[in-house]
């Protein structure tokens, strides 16, 4: 099953995610076999850090709960909330994967959350040459559509917002820049 997570910095927790640098990573190696994405999301000056973004392929949903709230900057009171949802890889894919590399043009989280009983975006858009993950967020069950969830390559945040084709059918998108994580 896979699973979609997004730790939210807390305000002012950027020096304790410092502190904590070495236990995150060595936290994530654990999971390393398991990632299908990850990597920090930041604010629209592109260098203040708002929070952690990992996609992950677990045995069930309570696998999912522990990674997300074992985790050592939630465990330290880093992030103020935790987004965690089933979510399906469209592209079938990792990050590592993805055509245009680690480091060409500027990447974005774009996150559609469902407001329409009728599900979006189910199927991959048709130009999906910059998606580096993609697809739906799902309850736990994997029956009901919440939103959906986009790592992808655009010039800028309105043109990643675009990914989204059924826009109407979100009671709220967020746009974040985003990079590729892991240790350096």
């Amino acid at each position: 099953m896979e699973f979609f997570c997004y730790h939210r910095d807390r305000p002012g927790s950027l020096p304790l995610r410092h502190e904590l640098l070495e236990q995150h990573w060595s936290y994530m190696d654990q999971y390393a076999t398991e990632m299908i994405a990850r990597g920090p999301t930041f604010a629209d000056d592109g260098e203040t850090p708002t929070g952690s973004v990992h996609i992950l392929d677990l045995p069930d949903p309570a696998a999912a709960r522990a990674f997300a709230f074992d985790e050592p900057n939630y465990q330290a009171g880093a992030y103020r909330d935790v987004l965690l949802r089933r979510w399906r890889n469209l592209l079938g894919r990792t990050m590592w994967d993805f055509p245009g590399g680690r480091s060409t043009g500027n990447r974005y989280l774009v996150l559609g959350l469902g407001s329409a009983p009728a599900a979006a975006d189910l199927d991959t858009p048709p130009d999906s040459n910059d998606l580096i993950a993609y697809g739906p967020l799902l309850s736990d069950d994997g029956s009901a559509w919440l939103g959906t969830a986009a790592l992808v390559r655009a010039p800028d945040g309105e043109t990643a917002r675009g990914v989204l084709t059924q826009r109407g059918r979100y009671a709220e998108v967020e746009v974040r820049a985003w990079e590729f994580g892991g240790r350096r």
